[in-house]
């Protein structure tokens, strides 16, 4: 840790120029949690009509080219987990030797100083994915065992929004993003559910992506999916007093895995079984894997084994999760909109046995191939949207050549997808070109998603949307997505 971050604390920010970088929820949380402090704050954003908006309620605002040039101004930066570190206001920052925390690193920071009372218990999850529903199934648990806790951090609200609730637990889920920009964080317990390619494009590399994961495992008790090589790997490594890994099987000493059908803990005491796998509402090896997660950090703050088993059976998958839509002739359609990366679709598709699979979107600078690989036995049709939709064709054509593929080709691309070995001479395809005036509506897409996929399956297929990319390409986000999968199937099938 750089000296010049452990000379500033919450309390020695009162007069100190600190600028914020971002505009949106997390600068707005910061503001705000920075406005106690006496910090002098100033406002960047790449939006200026985001920064105009706040000049008129009497922030202080900068442009980010003027930021940059007036760098030695200011004694610390503050980021939303946006910035990567190639943002041109961050490595100003970088160059200048301007400490920079993100709103995780000065949320642990206040916390710690006592400022809102005794500081929490943190229970941190990452990971490539699972984050989500592991997170919930711990704020779960810690309900079920009348613990005053708080669900926060890239799940909902941000960490600074909630410090002041009364809570003795928080369950945080952080992504990589967070984490990198949070380099003191020392939780309670953290947990690296798995690693796999992901926002390569934000941190330059797999290494860099890797080294911000493990920063979940540098406090008291570090876990890890042992089932994942990356994940394991970290554990390996970490520095915690105490490890403890999961695993789908037999659970070894210091271990959590399954045995005959239950979650067993061998790492928190005597072996002791936590709750049956059956009760677990998530399809697949994936919902298994997240509860044992869940379960590791929830024994890691002694919560006893009824309230795990009592959440878990009561426990609801969030939107947009392998969630049911629609059963039509046979045919079961399913929006897992969140499943944004490859990883995150392999896991995914693996839960049924024949699927038309819904997929594209924005890849992020990652590779396609080893996940059609693994799932290619599964495939009985692919439905390809979006940008990078040529990325996941390529992988099928050289992994995956009998499988029928339907490319819907939107706006401009539609006049240069017509040729019928796009994807190479084993793929079949049919191109479809959606458009609604100058651009095609995220409706518009779906709906023709839809017509393909049902066309392409039959009774006992499930189609899957489970587009291994981010959505920003053609909807505001993945629930956008989702939603509009959702609202288009009802359309059609009825």
């Amino acid at each position: 840790m750089p000296e010049v971050l452990e000379s500033i604390t919450p309390g020695t920010l009162r007069g100190e120029a600190v600028l914020v970088a971002g505009a949106g929820i997390t600068g707005r949380a910061v503001l705000a949690a920075l406005a106690p402090l006496g910090a002098r704050t100033t406002l960047t954003d790449d939006s200026a009509s985001a920064l105009t908006s706040y000049a008129r309620q009497g922030v202080a605002v900068i442009d980010p080219g003027d930021a940059v040039e007036r760098m030695s101004d200011f004694g610390l930066v503050v980021t939303s987990p946006g910035f990567p570190p190639t943002a041109p206001v961050l490595a100003a920052a970088a160059a200048a030797g301007v400490p920079i925390w993100g709103d995780v690193e000065l949320a642990w920071r206040l916390d710690q100083s006592g400022r809102f009372g005794p500081p929490r218990q943190w229970l941190v999850v990452t990971g490539t994915n699972g984050k989500t529903t592991t997170t919930s199934m711990l704020y779960a648990m810690l309900q079920a065992a009348g613990r005053r806790a708080v669900l926060c951090g890239n799940i909902g609200e941000p960490v600074l929004d909630l410090l002041d609730q009364p809570a003795d637990v928080l369950a945080v889920e952080l992504s990589s993003f967070q984490l990198h920009w949070a380099p003191s964080l020392r939780p309670d317990a953290g947990v690296v559910l798995n690693v796999a390619e992901d926002h390569l494009d934000w941190h330059g590399s797999m290494q860099a992506y890797v080294q911000a994961k493990a920063r979940a495992l540098t406090g008291r008790i570090a876990v890890g999916g042992l089932d994942d090589p990356r994940a394991a790997g970290l554990l390996k490594a970490a520095p915690a007093p105490m490890r403890v890994g999961f695993r789908l099987g037999e659970p070894g000493p210091g271990e959590v895995g399954v045995r005959d059908g239950a979650i067993v803990d061998r790492a928190f005491g005597d072996a002791l079984v936590l709750a049956a796998t059956d009760t677990i509402p998530v399809a697949g090896p994936v919902g298994v894997l997240d509860a044992l997660a869940a379960a590791c950090l929830a024994r890691a703050v002694d919560v006893p084994a009824s309230a795990i088993a009592d959440a878990l059976a009561t426990f609801r998958v969030g939107r947009h999760r392998a969630e049911v839509v629609a059963v039509d002739d046979g045919i079961t359609y399913v929006d897992d909109s969140k499943a944004t990366n490859p990883h995150a679709a392999q896991a995914s598709i693996s839960a049924y046995p024949r699927v038309v699979w819904v997929a594209g979107g924005l890849f992020k600078g990652a590779s396609a191939d080893e996940l059609v690989a693994a799932i290619a036995s599964r495939l009985v049709g692919v439905v390809l949207i979006g940008q990078d939709r040529i990325v996941v064709g390529n992988a099928l054509s050289r992994h995956a050549p009998d499988v029928p593929v339907v490319e819907l080709v939107t706006g401009e691309d539609s006049g240069v997808r017509e040729k019928a070995d796009s994807f190479g001479s084993g793929v079949t395809y049919v191109t479809r070109v959606v458009e609604v005036g100058d651009r095609p509506t995220a409706q518009a897409v779906m709906t023709a998603v839809v017509d393909a996929a049902r066309d392409l399956a039959r009774s006992g297929d499930t189609v899957l949307l489970a587009p291994a990319g981010a959505s920003f390409d053609q909807f505001s986000g993945y629930g956008h997505r989702g939603d509009s999968f959702a609202a288009a199937v009802r359309a059609i099938v009825g």
